[in-house]
């Protein structure tokens, strides 16, 4: 068991897009449309998060290379009762950045969460509307140099 020895590989540019959405009550996306969020704007702090968190994912899950990423881009938009995220990652490495795409908008997608959470629960403090789903590499790439 251990990390996949890459060091033979040749680098090449390396381009991966993943996706996934939050579904929220309708009146918590249009709070979040008018700036009425008591933590601040959700999606600035989601796409910090991502980012972030993208640049750390060999640090997240064990068996990732590190990778210096020349950049990470996200996409949020609001929907009636959703917000979809799309996070695109590049570099020039020895392997792919798939795994930085989805771990940037599965954090991004959380960090949404954690801001609004106070207007998702119910009484009993559950979340019966909301959830993440459909989180998936949309696009890999592999490009020699």
């Amino acid at each position: 068991m251990g990390m996949v020895n890459i060091s033979e590989k040749p680098v090449s540019r390396r381009y991966a897009e993943a996706t996934g959405k939050i579904v929220l009550k309708p009146e918590t996306v249009e709070k979040i449309r008018k700036g009425e969020i008591e933590k601040g704007d959700p999606l600035f702090a989601a796409e910090i998060a991502g980012v972030s968190a993208a640049k750390q994912t060999h640090l997240l899950i064990p068996f990732c290379h590190q990778i210096p990423l020349d950049y990470v881009r996200f996409y949020l938009s609001l929907k009636k009762d959703s917000i979809e995220g799309r996070c695109s990652v590049g570099a020039q490495a020895k392997t792919g950045v798939e795994m930085e795409a989805i771990v940037g908008v599965s954090v991004a997608l959380n960090t949404i969460w954690d801001m609004v959470k106070y207007l998702e629960k119910d009484e009993n403090g559950q979340y019966p509307y909301t959830k993440i789903e459909d989180i998936r590499v949309l696009i890999k790439r592999k490009e020699e140099i």
